[in-house]
């Protein structure tokens, strides 16, 4: 037999909330990455070596899967 954690509604309906706001969070930052990027090409036109990590491509999971890991 295993042992199953049972959540009470409340802590179910928190932990629901906190994973919705920690996914907002990361989108987030996504966006807020993208601004800069956008504004540093903008302010410098003629730079043909960005950062490294500035086109790397975050995926973010979508809304159908709420728990993903």
């Amino acid at each position: 037999m295993t042992n199953r954690v049972s959540y009470a509604p409340q802590d179910l309906q928190k932990m629901c909330k906190q994973a919705e706001r920690d996914q907002e969070s990361k989108k987030l930052a996504v966006l807020m990455e993208r601004v800069k990027q956008q504004i540093a090409e903008r302010d410098h036109p003629g730079d043909k070596h960005p950062r490294p990590d500035a086109r790397r491509e975050v995926r973010l999971p979508s809304r159908s899967v709420p728990f993903e890991r």
